[in-house]
């Protein structure tokens, strides 16, 4: 529990679309002074990453407008979804203990085949094997070809 959930608790049980408030009801709503960095207009901005405060507001389902820093007020206005124009109230909303999401349904990723006939491996090979012989073929190729591109003599 934040000690800002008060604020929240308030806001909620306003339910108006807009409250103006003064810095001291603030105060008055949570029991103590707002720090020093209530002085500066980004502490009131929305953007969760200035303070704790500013996510028990946008979990009431409010955003903060007209900060007046000097005058010590603002306006609480509740969120409005852009898409469909209607108040946000998704921040509040908690889905029952039982719900479950419908089934989706269960495709294959695009690049699944994407390498399909780009190379291929001779019948009868055994592409498990760790035979030393073989091992040893490929470490000697990939030190001959190491050799060449170290002395620029190779071809690409």
């Amino acid at each position: 529990m934040s000690k800002y959930d008060r604020l929240g608790i308030y806001l909620r049980s306003v339910g108006k679309d807009h409250i103006a408030m003064s810095f001291a009801e603030i105060e008055r709503v949570l029991g103590f002074k707002l720090p020093k960095s209530q002085e500066y207009p980004a502490w009131w901005s929305n953007s969760t990453s200035n303070n704790v405060m500013t996510q028990v507001w946008l979990d009431a389902g409010y955003r903060t407008e007209q900060v007046d820093v000097v005058g010590r007020r603002l306006v609480f206005r509740r969120a409005v979804n852009t898409a469909t124009g209607m108040q946000e109230e998704s921040r509040m909303f908690k889905p029952a203990p039982n719900f479950t999401p419908p089934p989706q349904e269960v495709t294959r990723h695009p690049a699944i085949g994407a390498l399909k006939g780009m190379f291929t491996i001779e019948p009868g090979y055994d592409i498990a094997s760790s035979d030393p012989e073989i091992v040893a073929e490929w470490e000697d190729a990939i030190d001959r070809k190491a050799t060449l591109y170290e002395a620029g003599r190779t071809k690409k």
